[in-house]
């Protein structure tokens, strides 16, 4: 990995797939996996993260982000002195969003990471912070260097591809749902290419059975840097 210890935040890939590993039915759309459970652990992921990368289409296609909502979760957050939602972080290429977007009413702070970069003047309405995406390496160095030490990427497969596709993914955490979808919308592409280094190494950390029939699963890389759990 092209980072030295500390100076990136660790990242953890948080999604719901079907049996089959999929994230939307054959024909598109939304796929609506994950029950209860899924949530449960969705809002823990949140909980412990300090923001969140969120692709813009995935926010296009849902109209918003997820929030935590387990008062537990949210006063463990009080108590350590964070905010109650972790920064939401739009990453897109053209830094359009419809105004009225959900979005942009969820009570959160919003930053946007843009490629390419254009032009870095004031953040555009609804965001707090602008930053650019020339490449991951710069990206998330500069999210590092404002506090952001712990990352959730919560889709969609498009930014997933991308950070497999320079090993910066140190944790895969997956609910499995009971169901199979068939089709091409896996949670990585069959064009997406993963470097040699990280097609093996992952340790299973957790598995934990869910209500609806729903199975956690959390693999780490062992020689993970940054920020531990």
């Amino acid at each position: 990995m092209p980072y030295l210890t500390g100076t990136r935040p660790e990242l953890r890939l948080v999604l719901a797939v079907s049996l089959d590993g999929r994230l939307a039915p054959a024909e598109g759309g939304a796929a609506q996996l994950g029950g209860a459970g899924d949530r449960q652990v969705l809002e823990e992921a949140l909980a412990w993260a300090d923001a969140a990368l969120v692709g813009a289409e995935t926010l296009r296609r849902h109209g918003g982000t997820c929030l935590i909502h387990r008062p537990l979760l949210l006063e463990a957050r009080r108590r350590q002195g964070r905010s109650a939602q972790p920064i939401a972080i739009a990453v897109s290429r053209s830094g359009q969003f419809a105004a009225d977007l959900p979005f942009f009413r969820q009570p959160l702070v919003r930053w946007l990471l843009q490629a390419p970069p254009g032009a870095l003047g004031a953040p555009p309405e609804g965001f707090e912070r602008h930053l650019p995406l020339q490449s991951w390496c710069l990206a998330l160095g500069a999210l590092g260097s404002l506090g952001q030490r712990r990352l959730v990427v919560l889709g969609g497969a498009q930014l997933a591809a991308s950070l497999a596709a320079e090993d910066l993914l140190d944790e895969l955490q997956l609910t499995v749902c009971p169901r199979l979808l068939g089709g091409g919308h896996g949670w990585l592409s069959a064009a997406a290419r993963v470097p040699p280094a990280a097609r093996a190494g992952w340790r299973l950390v957790e598995h934990r059975a869910l209500p609806g029939d729903e199975l956690l699963l959390r693999w780490r890389r062992p020689e993970v840097q940054g920020v531990t759990s």
